[in-house]
């Protein structure tokens, strides 16, 4: 008969980790540095076992491990790996540590997928091309309160979205844009919103070498070009990325020194998460749009005459949870589950509970509600504003 075990994690943790190899496989990850998969292998013990629920988080921070056993989730699926290099202790006194292995005492397994899903065609580079391209499923929504400019609405027509060093053209179908007014500056926002994903059908180039060899993966990379047909006032693509990456209160913009914002002009958009550096360097494209870029780096690229839009490194990640991971990770965990019942219930004997544990088809993904950047932008509103405008 089946008992607590020491050596084994729980049906649901292994149905998890195949969904997440199916969707984004440890392969395509960057082996030079990353460190993706599962992390932490929680025992299971069916007679206090956790919920089969998963809680996507962008960074596992002390406040999200908190989350985790409050809900009593049974994996935790972290972008950022907590565990970058190896350890040779593991004591409560560090705060990584400390949350490692609270979560392990409480059975919470650990899995992260990070440069994988970079790279994963329809993964987040697609999607941060997607909106920058202005792939919205549906009109803008109503707590988008922009006002149109006077001078009438502008048609978006065809863009053309590869990997870095080529240019493909998306289907046909994929080119015409319906129109849309150009926004001014001047909007206010009430909640986030994100656009739905769209995956980008092409065949592409990458920025860095291309990922090869994983079946089923073809055209994997790092970065995305982004071409236009006609180029675009950059003032409307800070209001597509705003939009985009759930209408934040503001975000870092550098563009040459004698030139105003409202006058550039942007045909060509190079495009990665997180420190993008090390894919967009010596990228030739007229604006690089990535999660964060050092000061050095920034001025180089001005001084080059390329623009530069930052979002603070993770808030270049995040909304990618909510608005794709969420659902994808949802449909093939409900296959994957049903798979594991099957065999855990065919291969052995089980006590009750373990058979408690195989028998509940519930299947929940969810999204951290403390997890965030840790940098914010301060809003003066009280105290007199000086300082030199951009120009």
């Amino acid at each position: 008969m089946s008992t607590y075990t020491t050596d084994k994690a729980s049906p649901f943790t292994r149905a998890v980790v195949s969904s997440m190899r199916r969707l984004y496989p440890e392969a395509l990850a960057d082996q030079s540095f990353d460190n993706t998969g599962l992390l932490l292998e929680a025992p299971f013990d069916p007679i206090r076992r956790q919920m089969n629920s998963v809680l996507l988080t962008i960074d596992l921070t002390k406040a999200v491990a908190d989350e985790a056993i409050e809900r009593k989730d049974c994996v935790v699926v972290a972008y950022h790996p907590i565990i970058f290099r190896g350890f040779k202790s593991l004591t409560l006194s560090d705060c990584q540590q400390q949350s490692i292995l609270r979560l392990a005492l409480e059975g919470i397994s650990v899995y992260s997928p990070h440069t994988a899903v970079d790279a994963a065609p329809g993964g987040l580079a697609d999607w941060l091309a997607d909106i920058v391209t202005g792939h919205l499923p549906s009109p803008e929504p109503a707590t988008h309160t922009a006002k149109p400019q006077k001078n009438g609405p502008e048609t978006i027509e065809e863009d053309v979205v590869s990997e870095a060093n080529g240019s493909t053209d998306q289907p046909p179908e994929a080119k015409k844009r319906p129109q849309r007014p150009r926004m001014s500056m001047q909007r206010t926002y009430s909640q986030p919103t994100y656009p739905s994903h769209r995956p980008v059908d092409t065949n592409k180039t990458d920025l860095d070498p291309p990922v090869t060899g994983v079946e089923g993966f073809e055209g994997a990379g790092f970065g995305r070009l982004v071409t236009f047909s006609e180029p675009q006032p950059l003032t409307h693509l800070v209001e597509r990325i705003a939009h985009g990456v759930g209408s934040p209160k503001g975000f870092p913009l550098a563009i040459p020194q004698g030139k105003q914002v409202e006058d550039i002009q942007i045909r060509t958009v190079g495009v990665s998460a997180g420190s993008g550096h090390s894919v967009l360097k010596g990228v030739e494209v007229d604006l690089l749009f990535t999660g964060e870029l050092s000061h050095h780096e920034a001025l180089a690229a001005t001084e080059k005459g390329q623009c530069v839009i930052t979002l603070f490194h993770s808030n270049s990640e995040r909304g990618f949870l909510s608005s794709v991971l969420k659902e994808q990770l949802t449909e093939i965990l409900k296959e994957e589950w049903e798979r594991v019942r099957n065999e855990v219930a065919e291969a052995e004997e089980l006590t009750p509970e373990w058979e408690d544990a195989v028998k509940d088809e519930d299947v929940l993904v969810e999204c951290s509600e403390r997890d965030r950047d840790p940098f914010g932008v301060v809003i003066l509103q009280s105290s007199k504003q000086e300082g030199k405008p951009l120009s």
